[in-house]
């Protein structure tokens, strides 16, 4: 049986209303912020590899001023949501189904989504299989294509993933794709938050990174999408995430100066730039109902 807790939390006069849920999905709890009035339009938020929804802390309540109902899941086994009952997912389009599940139990139809790194690639997932649902995606640092890893060297590490040098690996790799656009108290916070990750299930969700492809799907997505690269990201070929969007029937593509792999997490206007990308493609959704309430 499914259950739900929601837990309002008592905030200032002005400042958003940031509910919590705990969804029982596949017999584990998977924790949810929900920022918003929950009449406004839905938007799904995905976080990166290893990472968690906090990766959206300083933007989901901006997003919610301009109108917005901000739905930010934990992916199982991230942040404050219980592991998968079958262990690390190395296949990213179970964290497909995962976040429509958790809009299904939302009561949540239509929504807008937004994700990055494989976040990104979820939110194109999401596009092939459920683009009838979604009124804008918006899919960032990531393409359709399988992500250019070592599938090899990543399993070989989990068996020894455990060591004293992991933390200092996480802290300047995420130093070294973050923008120049980005101020240097800001680059350390950002890679300091990111040690927080479980070192095991950041390389099985680097392992679906190397493993996901869902190329043959673009010409058959439904619904209008922008595919965005930083032009400091080290991450991705921006080229090819051009030519990914070339391939989808309403895809764009957009590309950030002095922005790398976690615009979200770098921006200081980007829900503002959220809503920008919404309203553009808005205009390209036909036979539709507006994208914002």
């Amino acid at each position: 049986m499914t259950t739900l807790t929601e837990t309002p939390t008592t905030v200032p006069a002005g400042v958003t209303t940031l509910r919590a849920h705990q969804l029982v999905i596949n017999d584990r709890i998977a924790f949810v912020e929900d920022w918003g009035d929950g009449d406004a339009t839905p938007l799904l938020a995905l976080h990166t590899a290893g990472q968690s929804g906090v990766q959206y802390s300083h933007v989901a309540a901006d997003l919610a001023a301009l109108g917005y109902r901000v739905i930010v899941p934990d992916f199982p086994g991230h942040g404050r949501s219980e592991p998968s009952v079958d262990g690390p997912v190395t296949d990213l389009g179970d964290y497909a189904q995962f976040a429509l599940t958790v809009l299904d139990q939302l009561g949540i139809d239509r929504f807008v989504v937004v994700g990055c790194s494989i976040g990104g690639k979820i939110t194109i997932d999401l596009a092939v299989r459920a683009g009838d649902r979604i009124q804008a995606a918006i899919a960032m640092a990531a393409g359709a294509d399988s992500g250019n890893v070592s599938i090899r060297g990543l399993t070989r590490e989990l068996v020894d993933i455990s060591t004293p040098s992991r933390g200092d690996r996480t802290y300047w790799g995420t130093r070294a794709v973050v923008g120049s656009a980005v101020t240097e108290e800001r680059r350390s916070l950002i890679a300091a938050m990111h040690c927080r990750e479980d070192p095991i299930v950041s390389n099985s969700d680097l392992i679906g990174w190397g493993r996901h492809d869902v190329r043959a799907g673009l010409p058959d997505i439904a619904c209008p999408t922008i595919l965005v690269a930083g032009e400091d990201d080290l991450w991705i070929d921006a080229e090819a995430i051009r030519r990914d969007a070339e391939s989808i029937p309403r895809g764009s593509f957009t590309f950030l100066p002095g922005i790398g792999h976690y615009p979200m997490e770098e921006m200081t206007d980007f829900a503002n730039q959220v809503d920008a990308w919404v309203r553009d493609l808005g205009q390209t959704d036909e036979g539709t109902e507006t994208v914002r309430s």
